[in-house]
């Protein structure tokens, strides 16, 4: 039932992939090449981040930040789960639940507001087009995350704590489009949004965006979060996420959060 999505998933990657190397120009890209000569002799070309190339110390003030945790649900995380087997190779080259589960945990601890982000559907899923096209034409096909069911449920190591908030009426791919978020951040006084889940290049991209565009200051975790392939998630990271947040990987924010704030 569900390998149509999975093949519209792979086939996006994949697309993503090519596109990332055609548009990754000098105007456009944050990553700067690097001639480095080894002892051999030869000469190497590495891609280094504008924003990593001195990997300066940074603080993160917690009252100021959230955690925004994008779709951490069975149909993603867990064996059974419906698009489990399409992000379960990205999800362990990259460890994405130990790590979000270790950051969501030091963040909490720290004070951090922490936003849980599912999406989900009525029965019959209504709420999508008649004739849908995308992404969505497998959701409303495969009947996926719908409410109340086990796939919509979020995952055990992720379940939201007492305390934890969880912003309501997702159902596109851009975590502020159709939800709460912007005002449960506003409200806490957050200006900081760490972003990590899935889709690396769907959910989390758009998202990641919007919040560049409504003013945050948008960290976007690169061992926290998943594609359908390695290669898409590399390329998000490599040619897009630098234009629209700042890539970190969880430990550094962790060490950020521990830091003392600047002044």
């Amino acid at each position: 039932m569900f390998k149509p999505l999975l093949n519209l998933l792979l086939a996006l990657s994949t697309i993503q992939y090519a596109l990332a190397f055609v548009n990754a120009g000098p105007l456009f890209s944050r990553r700067q090449e690097v001639m480095s000569t080894t002892g051999t002799g030869t000469t190497s070309t590495k891609m280094s981040s504008v924003d990593d190339a001195a990997s300066p110390a940074f603080s993160l003030d917690p009252t100021e930040t959230a955690v925004v945790l994008i779709e951490y649900q069975n149909e993603f995380t867990t064996e059974g789960g419906a698009l489990h087997d399409a992000v379960k190779d990205c999800m362990a080259a990259t460890k994405t639940l130990e790590n979000s589960k270790a950051l969501v945990d030091a963040a909490r601890e720290a004070g951090c507001t922490i936003i849980h982000v599912p999406i989900s559907f009525d029965e019959g899923h209504g709420e999508i087009s008649d004739n849908p096209y995308g992404i969505l034409t497998g959701i409303k096909e495969g009947q996926i995350f719908k409410t109340g069911s086990w796939g919509a449920e979020i995952c055990n190591i992720m379940k939201p704590s007492p305390g934890d908030l969880i912003a309501s009426g997702k159902r596109g791919l851009c975590g502020f489009a159709t939800t709460n978020l912007d005002f449960i951040l506003r409200q806490n006084n957050c200006k900081n949004v760490i972003l990590g889940g899935f889709l690396t290049n769907c959910c989390v991209e758009s998202t990641m965006r919007s919040g560049y565009e409504l003013g945050y200051r948008v960290y976007t975790l690169k061992d926290c979060c998943a594609a359908t392939s390695i290669e898409g998630q590399n390329a998000a990271f490599e040619y897009t996420f630098g234009m629209f947040s700042i890539p970190k990987t969880s430990n550094e924010i962790v060490e950020a959060l521990k830091a003392p704030i600047k002044a």
